[in-house]
């Protein structure tokens, strides 16, 4: 302003944001809802799962026969490897993914304890990278996982055997994930084939590595190696 001049009048501005406030508040109370929900359903679906496993733990004790009390084992395996992935959804801040490297080392910690294996008899060695899966990945690959590491503690080692199991996940700069799970054990059986699976673990593996779109090459040298790039 000039030193003469006057100030003729003033303009100003009201802007009423109650409304709009009102629709944000409405909307995070909402987004607060949605998350305990979603919190209580993978809660819920974790207990649910407990559920069926404490019945068919009850159900094994009572079956005389080996092998159904083998075969009821291996359910309760896998279905314990899907309740971990609901429980680490419930624990996660993120409802969409979960860390699976420190699933990864629960689930397998959870077999070792299962299997009653001794560190003595079978050393595991882990090389597992801080990745996030969604939960439509982590189920499958959570259930391959649990059937490969079942698989060579029951096999590969026959009569006390000492060996090693090594499990590698990692991701590279493409955005695509290895899961590399090798054993020094005496190998596949020469009836069975991974591409004309026999067995339903292998059955089971080969749809759930199309799930995720993966591929798998299966390497018998020296044991038994799985590698799974998806």
């Amino acid at each position: 302003m000039r030193k003469n001049e006057k100030i003729v009048g003033v303009v100003s501005v009201l802007r009423d944001i109650t409304e709009r406030k009102q629709i944000e508040e409405k909307l995070r109370k909402s987004l607060k809802e949605k998350e305990v929900l979603i919190r209580e359903l993978h809660h819920r679906v974790k207990n649910n799962m407990q559920v069926m496993l404490s019945l068919l733990r009850l159900q094994s004790r009572k079956i005389k026969d080996k092998k159904m009390t083998e075969i009821m084992n291996t359910w309760q395996n896998r279905l314990r490897s899907i309740a971990m992935v609901h429980e680490r959804l419930y624990e996660s801040k993120s409802f969409a993914k979960i860390e699976f490297g420190n699933y990864i080392k629960r689930l397998v910690i959870s077999l070792l304890h299962v299997f009653n294996v001794k560190e003595t008899n079978i050393q595991v060695e882990m090389n597992i990278e801080p990745i996030s899966l969604d939960i439509s990945t982590a189920i499958p690959l959570g259930l391959i996982i649990n059937e490969l590491i079942s698989n060579s503690l029951k096999h590969a080692f026959p009569e006390g055997q000492k060996g090693k199991i090594r499990l590698d996940f990692q991701k590279d700069d493409n955005n695509s994930c290895s899961l590399i799970i090798k054993d020094n054990g005496v190998g596949l059986p020469k009836n069975i084939t991974f591409q004309n699976p026999q067995t339903l673990g292998f059955q089971l593996i080969n749809d759930l590595i199309d799930q995720i779109d993966g591929i798998v090459d299966v390497i018998q040298r020296g044991g038994t190696t799985f590698k799974i790039l998806f």
